[in-house]
């Protein structure tokens, strides 16, 4: 039996067995689902053309809702619409049908802010969104710390500069600017509020799983931004890490250099033959 194919079926046995599952994702869990990773300055200008010459950290900062909110919102809002109109691939299915049939309730920790896990069916109160959701939003004052979803908020945007060109979203306190609920850098004036409630629901599952085997599950989760991957290597009984460029992990974890779907399907093909 090759590697690879001796870490799936171990990763197989390994769920398999497991109490409860934890599943913790970074960007590269939606690649599978036609979204980008932003990896590095090269994947940013893919995504954004537009942008060449500038780096992700640099444009995704509050700084510009002030200065240029058409373009603040012209990146913000063709996100919006690209976590919108792309659908979450089949992996999704396949890790709540085994989280939903593990002994115990398991938990996401996620990083993204697509509102994936969600709309594949995930209970609301089984996810934390560490950094936010862009499907929520807030003032970018300091009037009232509310969050509010965005409901029926639509933003055109200009393909060919990535600006707004529509009526921009308002707080419906004050009529300033809103801005999505979302940790960006350099952001001092992110409402964690919605957040924090999450994680503290997380936190309460967790003390009630001492002592089971919690399996983590971790699905394209790097290194430059390490929030998810820290959260499984801590969490997690045993860590099962997904990742087709940094999937190395230390005994007894299990290193899969896969896709987040093509792993998940071979994994879920083991387990229906077993």
């Amino acid at each position: 039996m090759s590697p690879p194919d001796e870490a799936l079926h171990d990763a197989a046995e390994t769920i398999r067995t497991a109490d409860a599952l934890l599943i913790g994702a970074g960007a590269g869990m939606g690649v599978d689902s036609g979204l980008p990773d932003f990896r590095g300055d090269a994947g940013f200008w893919k995504a954004y053309p537009p942008f060449r010459g500038k780096q992700f950290h640099k444009i995704s900062t509050p700084h510009w809702f002030e200065t240029d909110p058409p373009m603040a919102w012209g990146f913000f809002g063709h996100r919006l619409n690209l976590y919108r109109n792309a659908a979450p691939h089949a992996g999704y299915a396949i890790l709540r049908r085994w989280m939903e049939t593990r002994p115990q309730p398991g938990f996401v920790f996620t990083s993204n802010v697509d509102g994936h896990f969600e709309r594949a069916g995930f209970a609301p109160e089984r996810i934390v969104e560490c950094h936010g959701s862009i499907h929520h939003l807030q003032c970018t004052q300091p009037c009232r710390g509310e969050i509010w979803p965005t409901g029926n908020v639509n933003i055109d945007v200009d393909p060919e500069t990535i600006r707004a060109r529509s009526e921009l979203p308002r707080c419906p306190h004050c009529s300033a600017l809103a801005r999505p609920n979302i940790l960006m850098f350099n952001d001092w004036g992110w409402r964690s509020t919605r957040s924090q409630e999450q994680f503290d629901r997380y936190l309460l599952w967790a003390e009630r799983m001492d002592g089971q085997n919690v399996v983590a599950i971790e699905l394209g989760a790097g290194l430059a931004i390490p929030t998810v991957r820290i959260e499984c290597e801590g969490r997690g009984t045993r860590l099962i890490r997904i990742n087709p460029r940094e999937a190395e992990t230390h005994p007894p974890g299990i290193s899969l250099p896969l896709g987040a779907l093509e792993a998940l399907q071979r994994i879920d093909a083991l387990l229906a033959a077993s």
